[in-house]
């Protein structure tokens, strides 16, 4: 099972702890490898010219449909070249505010933001991360002001959220609930149409008066296309079995993470739409890598 992101991050976490049940299910003990760099694209290009026997899977993120908005190039088509299993779970995002910012919910944000255009800098995971485009989302949404500063992860983000060199960002439910939690970090939004579980007190953006915003990661069970329909079948039968092993319902609720349960049947669309969507607020951000 390919990872394309690096050992330790939320995507591996998931493969590892369903790959045990989804091992014992299919007969094929998963071995989880990770080949990381430029958003994930080396190891999908692994992903995409395994053979298709249906012993090479991938386990994506969101990242797969952002990618080819970012880059100039990239040697896959990230619709054609993939055979869709299942969306395992959506990565609530939480908008966060430094404790100093005087706002206390998502209408006095934006009354600030309307008050003082321009000032507020909302941080993010580096330019075209999903954490830039849940902010991206809200300016198209709401019409506010506000720069934006690219870090080189999350977690030099987080700190200077919590220093007030950022006034606000969009980051993983897990990530700063401890902060939020102690009171240095204020919690307005959860980006997802439901609460999470983590934050169950934090209303979703649509309850705090934004109704059209949705905005969510994801991680994803693929493998190489033209995997025959019925290994197919079986392997999303294995993998919901396996999400609902207790290991797994460990990592997925310790990580703030919510089920998606979308399968063979619905995930190629669920593809299609967040492919269009991610595209159109890439365009808007202006981000580009090499």
């Amino acid at each position: 099972m390919v990872v394309p992101l690096a050992a330790g991050s939320t995507v591996d976490a998931v493969a590892r702890a369903l790959g045990p049940s989804f091992g014992r299910s299919t007969g094929h003990p998963v071995v989880v490898e990770n080949i990381v760099g430029a958003g994930g694209i080396p190891g999908t290009s692994q992903i995409v010219k395994a053979p298709k026997d249906g012993l090479t899977l991938g386990m994506i993120s969101s990242n797969h449909v952002i990618n080819p908005g970012i880059y100039k190039t990239i040697p896959y088509d990230s619709l054609k070249d993939i055979t869709p299993i299942a969306v395992l779970v959506t990565v609530p995002l939480v908008l966060a505010v430094n404790a100093r910012l005087p706002v206390k919910n998502v209408q006095e944000l934006l009354a600030y933001a309307k008050a003082h255009p321009g000032t507020l800098n909302y941080g993010s995971a580096g330019n075209g991360s999903t954490l830039h485009l849940a902010g991206e989302l809200m300016i198209a949404e709401t019409g506010i002001d506000m720069k934006h500063v690219p870090y080189r992860g999350t977690a030099p983000l987080i700190t200077d959220l919590v220093g007030g060199q950022v006034q606000l960002g969009f980051v993983s439910v897990s990530q700063v609930a401890p902060q939020v939690k102690a009171g240095t970090l204020r919690a307005l939004a959860v980006s997802t149409p439901l609460r999470s579980s983590a934050l169950p007190e934090v209303p979703t953006m649509a309850e705090a008066g934004v109704p059209k915003y949705s905005f969510d990661a994801w991680i994803a069970l693929v493998g190489p296309a033209g995997l025959g329909k019925a290994v197919v079948d079986s392997y999303a039968s294995a993998i919901k079995a396996a999400i609902a092993s207790p290991e797994a319902q460990a990592a997925i609720l310790g990580q703030g993470l919510m089920v998606m349960d979308k399968g063979p049947g619905e995930a190629p669309a669920f593809f299609q739409s967040e492919l269009a969507k991610h595209q159109k607020l890439v365009k808007q951000s202006g981000a580009t890598l090499d």
